[in-house]
């Protein structure tokens, strides 16, 4: 039996090499929002700690700046990447309460800064249907696709319809 694709060393191979050059890059940008935002808050962290669920289903404590910008956000979760605790690409992280959180398809990977169903949210999807991108990701992954969708993170104006990855005739309210 071949190993899940997540669990393939090219792809963490990617994570850990991308993952340290875009942090090495983004390190002074991460430090000044840092400073922002410990004079702005009330003593006490900078970072927002949530609990989610990761490989295998063990949970982390998810660690990000409290930014407007979602970017600057995501870039501050760069260490998970590098820890292995997250992915470049992959499902969104879920809290451990969450149904979806516990489906078998997801236990199988990391969760991602980016991935299918988040290169969709201004698209209009119906509510259902995040999860079955995340799935599809998971079922379909190769690395081409990480490319594409890292490349898709960094230029959002190459925005997809909500249509071109549904089958002619599809509706989600059937």
């Amino acid at each position: 039996m071949l190993p899940h694709p997540h669990r393939l060393p090219l792809k963490r191979l990617l994570d850990v090499t991308l993952g340290s050059v875009l942090l090495a890059l983004a390190a002074p940008l991460l430090a000044l929002a840092l400073a922002v935002v410990a004079l702005r808050r009330p003593a006490g962290g900078v970072l927002v700690r949530e609990t989610r669920t990761g490989l295998d289903g063990r949970p982390f404590t998810l660690r990000s700046l409290p930014t407007r910008g979602p970017r600057l956000r995501l870039l501050s979760r760069l260490p998970h990447v590098v820890r292995g605790e997250m992915s470049l690409v992959g499902p969104a992280p879920l809290p451990p309460g969450d149904p979806a959180a516990l489906a078998p398809w997801r236990l199988s990977v990391r969760p991602g800064l980016t991935g299918l169903a988040q290169s969709r949210h201004h698209s209009g999807l119906p509510w259902d249907e995040p999860l079955l991108l995340d799935q599809h990701y998971v079922e379909q992954h190769w690395l081409g696709l990480d490319l594409a969708l890292l490349l898709r993170a960094l230029l959002p104006e190459a925005r997809a319809s909500d249509a071109d990855h549904r089958l002619r005739g599809y509706s989600a309210a059937e």
